[in-house]
């Protein structure tokens, strides 16, 4: 009999907390069991393994930084939008690190599959701020490659404290949502 409270939801937000605690790469089913205070076999009843849970982790992290980077970008045009856009992915990705590594890579299965309609979420809203620039349909996938690039890099990188230079983190920061800005108006 599933513990009370304990359903396929509460599983998933607690891996996830768990991947942000531990990295996703130490993120086992015996470990999450653990935290859960139940057994490993208990775990199976939400989800169907390891593999299941990490597709789950990323689905949700896709729909919490896409709620985040719409929520920022609300009311907002041009390089507000882009600058809001970009500050609210970043900070998703430094306080939620494993969570988001499970988005890095995961194959969707399907058009069904909760990580497509998840992922799509997130770049209806990049899309969003891109019409702001009045790019051309064509060029939407290359400057959503481009937005996810710079993001993933620049916050991957400082949430691994990889910056150890004396310049401020933040201007640098600044400085690439200038760049960009600069380069989607040229577009």
């Amino acid at each position: 009999m599933p513990r009370v409270g304990l359903d396929s939801a509460a599983v998933v937000a607690a891996g996830a907390d768990l991947a942000d605690e531990v990295g996703l790469a130490r993120l086992t089913m015996g470990l999450l069991a653990e935290r859960l205070g139940v057994r490993t076999p208990s775990l199976y009843k939400h989800v169907s393994g390891q593999e299941d849970l990490l597709r789950r982790i990323a689905a949700l992290a896709a729909v919490q930084a896409a709620d985040a980077v719409g929520t920022a970008v609300q009311g907002l045009a041009g390089r507000d939008a882009l600058a809001a856009a970009l500050h609210a992915f970043r900070t998703f990705v430094i306080n939620h690190p494993g969570r988001y590594a499970a988005t890095t890579g995961m194959e969707p299965t399907g058009p069904d599959d909760p990580m497509t309609l998840a992922t799509q979420r997130l770049f209806d809203v990049f899309r969003a701020v891109l019409r702001g620039y009045g790019l051309a349909e064509s060029d939407m996938d290359h400057a959503l490659r481009m937005f996810r690039s710079l993001c993933h890099g620049f916050a991957t990188l400082e949430a691994a404290s990889a910056f150890r230079w004396s310049t401020d983190i933040d201007k640098s920061f600044e400085w690439l949502i200038a760049f960009t800005d600069r380069g989607l108006r040229t577009m």
